[in-house]
C-alpha cells in the first residue's frame, strides 16, 4: 500500500493523524483534520480525517471497481474474511474498547460488550450468512399451448443478488455495532461498500477498517472492497449518497438528515436502509406484582443508563395505569437518583457523559422546555458538580410527570438521558397514546397477564414490541413504522436488506 498501512491492534493516540482508506491504501486527506473530543474529559483523544468531495468519489470509484470481482468470490471466501475480521477484534478488545469509550463516553461494560464485543459478533455471524442459500425454488408452472408457444412446464427459483455499491453512513451512539451490523452484512451479499463515520467518534470505525483491511489483504480480495471517508461538513456524506457509482444508503441517524437521504436516493431510483429516530413507548399495567414492577423500572431505567440515553431504542416514553401511577413514579425516582454519574473509566459508573457539549445543550434546552410546558421534573436534569465532572458533558438522569401528549418534551426525541410519564385507564387508551406519535421503532409492554401483553403488542404500530423485557433477539427484523426508518435488518434479514431479487425462469 503506497500510503502505508495502519499499526494493528493500537488503541490511544491523541497525536496520531489518522488517514482515509480508499481504493486498499492508507491516505492523506485533502482537507485536513480535525480533533476528536474525549466527552468525559474534554480532551483530544485523536485527529481524525478531513476528505475532499474529490477523494468521496475516489472511494465510491474504488468501490464500484472492486465489485465485479468481489460478487464473484466464493461465499466461502467472504465468509473467511468476515470470520477472520471477528478474530482480530476480539483479539485487541482492549486497545479499541479503551479507544471507543474515549471517543464516545462509554463504560467500560459498554466500550467492551456492547461496542466492539457486538461488532466482533456481528462479524462472526455473517460469516455464517454469507454461506446461507441465497436461491429460493418455485413450484413449477404448466403453461398449455399459445400464443407463447407450445405447451411446456416452466420451471423457476428466486435468488438473492447482491445490491452493488454501498453508501453506509453510521451514527455516533455505537461507533462498533453500528457499522458492523452494516458493512459485514453487506459483504457477505458480495457488496462493496464506503463508509462515512460520524464525526464525533469516527476513529473506531478506522480500526475497524484496519482489520477487515489485513483480512481482505490475507485473502486475496481486491483493494477497494471496503473504504472509509470522514468529515465534518454534511457535504461529505452528501457526495457518498450522491456519487453515480453509490446503489444503495444505509443510514442511521436522525429522522430529518434521513427525509433529506431519501429525496437523494428518490432521483437516482437508490436503494435504502433506513433507521432513524424513536420515541418508544413503555406501556406499564397495574396488573403486576411487586417484582414485576421492580423489572419493568430496570427495564425503564436503561434509558438513564445505557449510553445516557443516546440510544433510539430506548423506553422514554413511560405509559403507565393510573392506580400504578404513584408507585412506578416513585420507584423509578429512586432508580435514577441513585445511579452513579461521573467518569465512565471509573469502577461503578453507571452513567456516562453524553457526546458534546453541543448535545449537552439541546438536551438541556428540552429540560427547560419542559419546565416550561408545565412538566414537573421529579428528579435530575442538572449538571452534576462532582469532582469526577467537573469537566465532561454531564447530565443527570432525569424523570418529568404531569405530562401531556401534546408537549414536545412527549412527541420530540431528546435523546438523552430524559423520561416523561403519562397516566392511562384502559388498554384502548395506552395503546392510542402509544401510537400518538411520528415514530413507531421499539415499544414496550409490562403485565402480569400475558394474554393481554400479547394482545396490546399485537395492536401497536411499531417495528418491535418487547414483552416484559428490553432485551433484543439479535435474529428478529429491526426497524420501524413511520419516521423512524424504512426496511429491515438483523440476522438473515439483513443479507435480504443487502440484495436484490432476481427471478430465473427456464423451460424444461
Amino acid at each position: 500500500m503506497s500510503a502505508g498501512t495502519a499499526p494493528a491492534g493500537r488503541g490511544v493516540d491523541p497525536d496520531r493523524a489518522e488517514r482515509l482508506l480508499i481504493g486498499g491504501e492508507w491516505t492523506e486527506p485533502d482537507g485536513g483534520h480535525h480533533d476528536v473530543i474525549d466527552p468525559a474529559t474534554e480532551e483530544r483523544v485523536g485527529r481524525a480525517p478531513e476528505a475532499s468531495t474529490a477523494q468521496v468519489r475516489a472511494a465510491t470509484e474504488a468501490a464500484r471497481e472492486a465489485f465485479g470481482p468481489w460478487s464473484r468470490t466464493a461465499p466461502e471466501l467472504r465468509a473467511r474474511v468476515l470470520d477472520h475480521t471477528a478474530r482480530l477484534l476480539r483479539e485487541r478488545l482492549v486497545p479499541y474498547a479503551d479507544l471507543a469509550q474515549r471517543e464516545s463516553g462509554a463504560t467500560t461494560a459498554t466500550a467492551r460488550g456492547m461496542q466492539v464485543g457486538v461488532a466482533a459478533a456481528r462479524f462472526a455471524r455473517y460469516a455464517r450468512g454469507a454461506l446461507e442459500p441465497v436461491e429460493t425454488p418455485l413450484p413449477p408452472q404448466v403453461n398449455p399451448a399459445g400464443p407463447m408457444g407450445e405447451a411446456a412446464v416452466i420451471g423457476a427459483y428466486a435468488a438473492r443478488r447482491p445490491v452493488g455499491v454501498v453508501a453506509c453512513v453510521t451514527s455516533y451512539n455505537n461507533p462498533w455495532a453500528n457499522p458492523a451490523g452494516k458493512i459485514a452484512p453487506a459483504l457477505a451479499m458480495g457488496n462493496t461498500v464506503v463508509v462515512k463515520p460520524a464525526p464525533q467518534d469516527p476513529l473506531s470505525v478506522y480500526r475497524m477498517a484496519e482489520a477487515l483491511q489485513e483480512a481482505l489483504d490475507e485473502a486475496g480480495a481486491p483493494p477497494g472492497v471496503v473504504n472509509v471517508v470522514s468529515g465534518t461538513s454534511p457535504e461529505t456524506g452528501a457526495a457518498a449518497v450522491a456519487a453515480p457509482e453509490t446503489d444503495m444508503v444505509s443510514f442511521t441517524g436522525s429522522t430529518a438528515v434521513g427525509r433529506a437521504i431519501a429525496e437523494e436516493c428518490g432521483r437516482g431510483m437508490k436503494r435504502q436502509l433506513m433507521e432513524l429516530g424513536g420515541k418508544g413507548a413503555a406501556l406499564v399495567f397495574d396488573d403486576l406484582d411487586d417484582a414485576g414492577l421492580d423489572a419493568a423500572v430496570a427495564g425503564i431505567g436503561t434509558t438513564f443508563s445505557f449510553y445516557s440515553g443516546q440510544i433510539c431504542t430506548a423506553p422514554t416514553r413511560v405509559l403507565v395505569q393510573r392506580s400504578l401511577h404513584d408507585r412506578l413514579v416513585d420507584r423509578l425516582a429512586r432508580y435514577a437518583s441513585r445511579l452513579p454519574v461521573g467518569d465512565p473509566r471509573a469502577r461503578g459508573t453507571v452513567v456516562g457523559p453524553v457526546i458534546s457539549a453541543a448535545h449537552r445543550d439541546r438536551v438541556e434546552s428540552y429540560l427547560d422546555l419542559g419546565r416550561a410546558e408545565g412538566a414537573r421534573l421529579v428528579t435530575g436534569g442538572a449538571r452534576p458538580d462532582g469532582p469526577d465532572t467537573a469537566r465532561g458533558f454531564y447530565v443527570a438522569p432525569a424523570l418529568f410527570t404531569d405530562c401531556a401528549p401534546g408537549m414536545r418534551i412527549v412527541r420530540e426525541e431528546i435523546f438523552g438521558p430524559v423520561v416523561v410519564v403519562l397516566p392511562f385507564d384502559d388498554e384502548d387508551e395506552a395503546v392510542a397514546l402509544a401510537d400518538d406519535s411520528d415514530y413507531g421503532l421499539l415499544d414496550y409492554v409490562w403485565s402480569g397477564d400475558v394474554a393481554r401483553a400479547f394482545r396490546v403488542a399485537a395492536r401497536l404500530r411499531a417495528g418491535g414490541v418487547g414483552i416484559n423485557t428490553v432485551g433484543r433477539n439479535m435474529e428478529a427484523p429491526f426497524g420501524g413504522f413511520r419516521q423512524s426508518g424504512v426496511g429491515r435488518d438483523v440476522g438473515s434479514y439483513a443479507l435480504h436488506a443487502y440484495s436484490e431479487t432476481q427471478s430465473v425462469v427456464w423451460s424444461g
